[in-house]
């Protein structure tokens, strides 16, 4: 037996990965091949696939009888991605190549005719073993644009069995340091199927607020009768936050290719998830057998888009509460218990009522209770965790067919996003809304009379702990927005607006 080939165990928390050694014994005996080491279905099958493989490519499978050991032999083994490092640790062992794979962690699914497929999650794979102190590495070509991400470490991209026999019969394997690929941080190029501020009438007291949110990174909620354009105005949500960064996109990516059948693909703008109120709570928060990420984990670093937030079910919404404060959620199952990131902006929208004419100069057909009714179907505690409660008005018919746009343009809006969060980053290296308690405390930015004035507020409104520390955060924002060091008397009273008013009949 050479020295082991190594591959890597992802996971999808990247700090949880380990080191697999793939060990190889040839024994004179009946030929067949063994895989032994808490392997799962989906590897057992892996004999099969590089039986056909090999053959494929030419090369001859030894006439013996072939143990495989992964090790260590008391972690759960699952998926393809052990295939290649198997057929390679068979090639080394039988002394077809020199075993000359070292620390070089080799990755990747094999197909019947010898082509290397790409596996899933290969971002995670290789920062797990990044962090390991493994800097080389074998994958499929196919992984080459996600694993380009990641810089300063060495690549060998292969597209078939029969170039890693090539490169494994080489003395010295042929690697390419990486550097991070060119993402454009300029405006992204506008869309026809997109939706922009501009194209949406009227409503700029909620395109204040959609400001507000996407400056702080604040969630929001936007109330009022049907056909105001309130799904117009979250969808445009997107148009005004800034591009995402080298390490967001990395993230972003990573998440999706664990989730998507798509997993070759980068993923470079914002996520915007938009799941169908008929949703189960798995897909919203994640999980099944082997944990995946759901849709809140999905739309990390984006927006979560809830339309008509109160038809969901109880279940889905009250699971919000975790991820809405803790910006990640915990997945546990008997297999397994993953933290997956969800740092996303919720934007929801809502109804006044079921027949959505309360308030408005329609008739509203609903009994008192059933107005209650409906609106209690989004508890308490997760209102409170809702930092922009916006209602939108209904818009004048003679506004809609005029030619004249909106002088709030999202390339402008963009900008001043962009500025502000700057701003942020420069104080404290974090946005307003990931401020804790102490933070927000250490900075002092409220005067004396704002101080007065919000702690009058607070007592009439009844506002929790909760509310008030994100009623300060909104206000920091609005602070930032207008360009002030302190926190003053309007921005206070402007933040306190966007609290939710209880109902009144």
């Amino acid at each position: 037996m050479n020295n082991p080939v190594k591959s890597i165990l992802g996971s999808s928390n990247t700090a949880r990965g380990m080191v697999v050694d793939v060990e190889c014994h040839l024994a004179n005996s009946l030929p067949n091949i063994v895989i032994v080491g808490f392997a799962s279905k989906s590897v057992d099958e892996a004999k099969e696939r590089i039986r056909g493989a090999l053959a494929s490519s030419n090369i001859r499978l030894p006439r013996k009888r072939i143990t495989i050991n992964l090790a260590p032999a008391d972690i759960p083994k699952e998926g393809s991605s052990f295939d290649l490092a198997i057929a390679a640790s068979i090639m080394c062992s039988s002394n077809m190549v020199a075993s000359n794979t070292g620390k070089t962690i080799v990755i990747g699914e094999l197909g019947l005719d010898g082509s290397v497929r790409a596996v899933r999650g290969i971002i995670g794979k290789i920062l797990s073993a990044k962090k390991l102190g493994y800097a080389a590495f074998i994958i499929p070509k196919d992984n080459i644009e996600q694993a380009s991400l990641i810089p300063n470490v060495k690549l060998c991209p292969v597209k078939d069995l029969s170039q890693l026999f090539t490169a494994l019969q080489s003395p010295q394997i042929t690697f390419s340091t990486t550097r991070p690929l060119p993402i454009s941080q300029g405006n992204t190029p506008k869309s026809n199927d997109a939706i922009y501020f501009e194209d949406v009438v009227g409503q700029e007291r909620a395109k204040r607020a959609l400001l507000i949110a996407a400056a702080g990174h604040h969630n929001i909620l936007l109330n009022g009768p049907p056909g105001t354009g309130k799904s117009m105005l979250a969808k445009a949500l997107r148009s005004i936050m800034p591009p995402m960064s080298t390490e967001e996109i990395l993230e972003v990516t990573h998440l999706h290719s664990l989730a998507n059948k798509d997993f070759e693909r980068i993923v470079d703008e914002r996520p915007v998830r938009t799941p169908h109120h008929t949703s189960s709570q798995i897909s919203i928060i994640g999980g099944s057998s082997s944990p995946r990420p759901g849709e809140i984990s999905l739309s990390h670093h984006g927006i979560l888009f809830f339309d008509e937030f109160p038809e969901f079910s109880r279940q889905v919404v009250e699971a919000l509460r975790q991820p809405l404060e803790d910006k990640k959620i915990s997945v546990a199952r008997a297999k397994d218990s993953i933290d997956f990131p969800a740092d996303f902006i919720l934007v929801a929208t809502a109804n006044p009522c079921p027949c959505g004419n309360y308030n408005t100069k329609l008739e509203c057909t609903c009994l008192p209770n059933h107005i209650l009714r409906y609106q209690k179907r989004i508890s308490g505690p997760v209102f409170d965790r809702i930092d922009l409660y916006v209602d939108v008005d209904e818009v004048d018919h003679s506004q809609l067919l005029r030619d004249k746009k909106s002088q709030a343009t999202s390339e402008n809006l963009q900008k001043i996003v962009k500025a502000t969060r700057e701003v942020q980053f420069k104080r404290s290296d974090k946005l307003n809304s990931r401020l804790s308690g102490n933070e927000l405390k250490a900075q002092k930015r409220l005067t004396d009379d704002a101080r007065q004035l919000f702690n009058q507020a607070a007592k009439q409104m009844n506002l929790s702990a909760r509310g008030y520390m994100r009623t300060l955060r909104v206000a920091n924002t609005i602070a930032d927005l207008n360009r002030e060091k302190k926190v003053g008397i309007s921005e206070i009273s402007e933040a306190l607006q966007y609290r939710k008013k209880p109902v009144e009949f």
